[in-house]
């Protein structure tokens, strides 16, 4: 690997920045491959970052995560909050399909309104069918507008529409390919689909008609195509992304993270003078989680014992030995800060075994005696994690068995709940504090919603549910701060830390753009020629 890493230095050395080059290839490695282009059914990463360069939403979440026009080009929101009226810009075209004469084909509202109809359509058994339970009516009354009304309030909706699940698909296409049409995807985006070889690669390519452009009036895209490669082993990878055959090294593995990063998360001195890292707070907030269940006698079941576990490791000292400083420690409740009506760092939970230790004794299990030896199950990325708990909580009484599964075990059992205690994380479908809060709301419980604690509360519940309607925007942040602090009473969950996009890139790359939902957009990245 040090030959690697010395040759791609020296080459490095001495370059200079001359324009863009031309037919350049952006390429990146998904290491768990791509199910579907289908944006009915882009539920995990490596299908979201595929579908968001192929189609385009309504509207999309800016760099403040505040929705802003892409095929919508403004909107109107009646004033009890449940009708939006979009205007829709026609002259955004699909990609050219033989649906449509080998041409392409102008977005129409009908399509808009197929789309969001489809979601819900049982029949497809698409997991983003969520979305649109809170819609009763869709309807479009002019030849460029579309007016969908909710059954009730709910002020994240705008947030919802920019998911990938929303995102606009051509009527005639799906209905002619069916099931077929996540791997002949057709969209509006910055490219589209040219090849796609199982287990090896898909291949886009610039879409030439596409309606956006930048400062200049250039038109984007400026890469020419995008090459997903698909290696299974990340450290595989990461080796071609030394060898520079990949222009992206996204997160994190602890197969290279002290290869990358010093002990305080700075890029090492031997690749400063190649690479680039950017990193941004990511809307992801790590946990453990209690199961919650009131016919049980077990000792997790009482809440002090719960807080005693909060109290009693150092989040600090984690993140700086386990995560190279790369994280928060969660410090603030379980909504994290960079969202309206989060919690300040310092209101929740910190390190304080002595206030451990008289919880503890307040429970009835004073220095852990006669407390059982408790099982936690996680996956084997989390076992250091888990480890680190294990003997920070040792020394208070309180004794952890950590069980390792696969990752698919470890859901199975925390959606059924059937694991009392649990590693697991919360990656935000839209940017709204509620999308975390609903969580602990009991009408959420899992296998059919996510709930997966079983956490019940009154109180919660009425402001949850008032949160969810109100369009009072000071009234909902103070609604969310009281539920994320009677939440974190409660303790049903253990805040680890909030999580950080982590990108790695050669300087050669201009435009790339880390972001809290960490979405890949390559609408206006471009790659510069370096000459020595």
């Amino acid at each position: 690997m040090w030959k690697i890493v010395v040759f791609v230095a020296v080459v490095a050395m001495g370059c200079s920045s001359t324009p863009d080059v031309p037919g350049a290839v952006f390429r990146y490695n998904e290491a768990a491959g791509i199910t579907s282009l289908d944006p009915a059914f882009a539920r995990v990463q490596s299908n979201i970052w595929a579908v968001n360069q192929l189609f385009d939403g309504l509207v999309y979440l800016d760099e403040h995560l505040q929705p802003q026009p892409r095929i919508a080009v403004d909107w109107d929101v009646s004033q009890d909050g449940k009708r939006y009226t979009f205007t829709i810009d026609t002259s955004i075209v699909f990609h050219p399909h033989a649906a449509f004469n080998q041409t392409s084909r102008n977005v129409r509202p009908s399509d808009v309104l197929f789309s969001l109809q489809r979601l819900a359509d049982p029949r497809l058994a698409a997991p983003g069918s969520w979305i649109v339970r809170n819609i009763d009516t869709l309807f479009s009354d002019a030849p460029n507008r579309v007016t969908i009304v909710l059954h009730a309030p709910f002020a994240p909706f705008l947030s919802l529409l920019a998911m990938p699940y929303a995102m606009i698909v051509p009527e005639v296409v799906v209905k002619q390919l069916g099931d077929a049409f996540g791997r002949s995807p057709i969209g509006t985006g910055p490219f589209y689909m040219k090849r796609w070889i199982e287990n090896e690669k898909l291949v886009l390519r610039k879409n030439v008609d596409y309606f956006l452009f930048d400062a200049h009036a250039r038109r984007l895209p400026y890469l020419e195509s995008v090459a997903i490669r698909f290696i299974p082993d990340k450290q595989s990878g990461f080796m071609e992304f030394l060898k520079g055959n990949l222009e992206l090294l996204s997160g994190l593995d602890p197969s290279y993270k002290d290869e990358m990063l010093t002990p305080l998360g700075a890029l090492n001195d031997r690749y400063t003078s190649v690479f680039q890292m950017s990193s941004v707070p990511y809307l992801n907030t790590e946990y453990l989680g209690f199961f919650i269940d009131k016919k049980s006698t077990h000792p997790l079941q009482n809440p002090l014992v719960r807080q005693a576990i909060n109290y009693g490791f150092d989040r600090e000292l984690m993140i700086q030995y386990l995560k190279n400083g790369v994280g928060t420690p969660a410090t603030a409740g379980f909504v994290p800060p960079g969202l309206a009506g989060s919690l300040s760092l310092g209101d929740g939970y910190h390190y304080d075994p002595q206030k451990a230790a008289d919880l503890l004794a307040e429970a009835g299990y004073p220095n852990g005696k006669g407390l059982p030896p408790i099982p936690l199950q996680t996956t084997a990325a989390y076992l250091d994690i888990c480890e680190y708990i294990q003997s920070q909580l040792k020394p208070l009484g309180i004794i952890v068995q950590v069980d390792v599964s696969p990752p698919s075990t470890l859901r199975q059992a925390v959606a059924t709940g059937k694991s009392l205690f649990f590693r697991g994380s919360w990656i935000a479908d839209y940017a709204d504090a509620e999308n975390y809060l609903s969580l602990f709301y009991s009408k959420n419980h899992s296998p059919n919603g996510p709930n997966y604690t079983h956490f019940e509360d009154e109180q919660f519940d009425s402001w949850y549910e008032q949160a969810r309607t109100t369009s009072d925007a000071e009234l909902r942040e103070a609604l969310y701060q009281k539920m994320d602090s009677l939440a974190m009473t409660a303790a049903p969950v253990v805040p680890l830390f909030y999580d950080q996009v982590v990108r790695f890139y050669p300087k050669s790359i201009k435009g790339l753009e880390a972001n809290p939902l960490n979405l890949l957009d390559l609408r206006r990245v471009r790659l510069e020629e370096e000459t020595p």
